[in-house]
Parts: structure tokens; C-alpha cells; sequence
């Protein structure tokens, strides 16, 4: 299968660089992915998990915010937070649902309202991705 350049870059680091077969996109408008010859490409992020297939078993990362561009020369994500989904303890994503929760019922007027319940829904939504990959099978 042919191979795609890869850049993973957060604001603290570079978290992974290289060739890969394929790689999966929690994007603003829909999971997409990316694999050698994609068309060049803009799209935003949302939270979520980022699946990269390369050797061996696939690289999943949280990632947050931020930005995929496709072109000629692969792929580049420059995200706002960037991390192995092994890092992310549970307990500290349970506390941000609760407080995003509050923030949708402290939240005053439509516009605050509509971004409260945005965040609380994307934080949910890596919440179950984050379980299903926890009780996926080894390998899988």
C-alpha cells in the first residue's frame, strides 16, 4: 500500500512524524481519511480520537482543536492538544464532563448555550471512543 507523510504537531511538541498507510480524522464535519494521493485538503477538528495505520497496530491520539491540511506533501495536523490515548487518564476526563455539564446549566443566552452543549457533547463523545477502543479485543 502506498505511503503518506505524516506530521502530528501540538504546541508543546511534536508528537509524531512519519510515513504511514492511512490515517483517520475526527474532522468539524466528519470523521475523514487520508491515505497517499488524497486531494490537498483544509478541515478544522474536532475533539476526539485519531487513529494512525502505519507498522504493527494502529497509534490512537486524543486531539483537540485545531487544524488537518492535505497536500502534495502529506498530511499535516496542527492541534490545539495532542495526546496518546495510553496518557489520558479517565478520572480527568470524567471531571471535564462534569464541569463542561455545569457550564451548559450556568450558561446564559443562546449563543453560550449552543457552545456549552457543543463542548459537553464533544467531550462525551471521546468519552465512548475512548471505551469502545478500551474494550476492543488486542489487536483490534
Amino acid at each position: 500500500m502506498a505511503r503518506l507523510s505524516f506530521e502530528l504537531v501540538s504546541p508543546e511538541r511534536l508528537v509524531f512524524s512519519g510515513a504511514v498507510t492511512e490515517v483517520i480524522v475526527p474532522g468539524a464535519e466528519g470523521e475523514f481519511g487520508v491515505l497517499a494521493g488524497h486531494a490537498p485538503f483544509i478541515g478544522t477538528l474536532k475533539p476526539g480520537i485519531l487513529t494512525i495505520k502505519a507498522e504493527g497496530a494502529p497509534k490512537r491520539y486524543f486531539v483537540r482543536g485545531g487544524f488537518a491540511e492535505v497536500n502534495t506533501g502529506g498530511l499535516t495536523i496542527l492541534a490545539e492538544e495532542a495526546k496518546a490515548v495510553e496518557e489520558i487518564e479517565p478520572a480527568a476526563l470524567r471531571q471535564q464532563i462534569a464541569d463542561a455539564k455545569e457550564d451548559v446549566a450556568d450558561a446564559q443566552g443562546d449563543d453560550a448555550l449552543q457552545r456549552a452543549e457543543r463542548h459537553l457533547a464533544d467531550l462525551e463523545q471521546v468519552a465512548e471512543a475512548l471505551e469502545r477502543g478500551f474494550a476492543a479485543p488486542a489487536g483490534h
